[in-house]
């Protein structure tokens, strides 16, 4: 798959939560920092206790989020994101995640994160109402 160009990834991230409420300028800031990587079918994306420096929103495809026996808690879909939490606590990812079919994901590293935070406070705020949405799905992790 060709790697999406910048307006791309900036229409891309209105459709995701901790984005969606951004004008265009600040969605094209975010976009010039994201990087876009695609992933086979079975292939890791992170392992548990793996050091986390990096977020990631799926573009396209599918990834199992995995215990650290590599039993499956739940699985994302395109527009979902993954791997923040691992961003603020700055702990060990505390788990797996794994593409169940092709996958393209943009992701952020935690530099650029913490920078668009600074730029957009809203982002954070955003990122975390979606995180106290999911704690009974994320307390397993």
């Amino acid at each position: 798959m060709k790697p999406l160009s910048l307006i791309e990834k900036a229409f891309f991230l209105k459709r995701v939560k901790p984005f969606s409420d951004l004008d265009l300028d600040l969605l094209l800031a975010v976009s010039e920092k994201l990087y876009y990587d695609e992933y086979d079918a079975g292939e890791r994306v992170f392992t548990f206790g793996q050091a986390a420096n990096r977020m990631y929103l799926i573009v396209r495809g599918s990834v199992e989020i995995q215990d650290e026996m590599m039993r499956p808690l739940y699985t994302l879909e395109a527009n979902d994101f993954f791997g923040d939490e691992s961003i603020f606590n700055e702990q060990p990812r505390r788990y797996g995640a794994i593409c169940k079919i092709d996958t393209e994901l943009l992701t952020l590293s935690r530099s650029h994160l913490l920078s668009v935070i600074s730029e957009c406070p809203s982002v954070a705020v955003s990122l975390l109402q979606c995180y106290a949405q999911q704690i009974p799905c994320r307390a397993k992790l």
